[in-house]
């Protein structure tokens, strides 16, 4: 067994087959977390201590350590000897000594791991639900006159992309999003994005308004939806339906038959939640925090 750190988009991809060979409707991650995840900021690669365990040649478990103390991982379970020293290396990788790991409630494989190490979950707090859609009955997204639904057209949308994304974003009392056109433009290129699986709303004005980006696993005929969102002064609109919609649409052309997204599953921030349930999302699933 060798444990290496992470040295770029090549290390990245590697992590996305492991994810992708392990994916099930039940796993936390799908390919198109990780490209978001990791792209969709610049100059934060120093934050984040990552390292990938390897096996005759392949990646068997990764672990992703986000300063100041959160750990996100992904194991093989034939390898459920590699959890004692992930978290070992955790220890090591970051000063704080606050940590928390965010698992889906049905990875039980690495409750009694964390808690040998002193994680307790957490019992009140943020968490996210899980939901899933089947394809197969999609309706066909509406907008307000005047306004227009396309897909991106490329990386000379990215600047205006990014826009739309730190409007919807950017929520009072939370920092603001460091999404940028150039954090954008790095998005576009990673795998396994597609411009016609990015779509936008456009105001009367041709000023981008709503989105929704889906990427799509061909392997497990999955589509993720990572990020959606709305302009604030554009709300309450549809918008963000729309776009959803359209993009769905797209992704069941080029093979998906079931979509996921994960948005907040506690009273904190209903609203996305309740916008999936009206497209006819249902949660199967949440995630549990435990902290030391």
């Amino acid at each position: 067994m060798k444990r290496r750190d992470y040295e770029g988009p090549g290390d990245l991809r590697a992590m996305q087959d492991l994810t992708r060979r392990l994916w099930s409707p039940e796993s936390r991650w799908h390919i198109g977390d990780l490209a978001w995840s990791r792209f969709q900021h610049v100059g934060r690669e120093p934050e984040w201590p990552t390292s990938l365990w390897e096996h005759d040649g392949q990646v068997v478990a990764w672990a992703w350590a986000q300063r100041p103390g959160t750990l996100d991982l992904r194991l093989d379970p034939a390898h459920p000897e590699l959890a004692e020293e992930i978290l070992r290396w955790s220890d090591g990788a970051v000063e704080s000594l606050e940590r928390d790991v965010t698992l889906l409630e049905s990875e039980t494989d690495l409750v009694e791991v964390l808690r040998r190490h002193g994680y307790r979950a957490q019992e009140s707090g943020v968490f996210f639900t899980h939901m899933r859609l089947d394809l197969d009955a999609l309706p066909e997204p509406k907008i307000p006159a005047a306004h227009t639904l396309r897909a991106v057209r490329g990386e000379q949308d990215a600047e205006t992309r990014a826009a739309v994304h730190r409007a919807a974003f950017s929520l009072q009392g939370l920092p603001p999003s460091r999404v940028t056109g150039e954090s954008y433009r790095q998005v576009m290129r990673a795998w396994p994005y597609r411009a016609e699986l990015d779509w936008l709303v456009e105001a009367p004005d041709g000023t981008p308004v709503a989105f929704c980006l889906v990427w799509l696993d061909e392997e497990h005929r999955a589509a993720l939806l990572e990020p959606v969102g709305t302009d604030p002064a554009h709300r309450r609109l549809g918008l963000a339906s729309a776009a959803t919609l359209a993009a769905l649409h797209a992704a069941r052309r080029l093979g998906a038959r079931s979509a996921f997204v994960a948005p907040r599953g506690d009273d904190g921030h209903p609203m996305a939640r309740k916008t999936y349930e009206s497209l006819g999302f249902r949660g199967f699933a949440r995630t549990v925090t435990f902290v030391r």
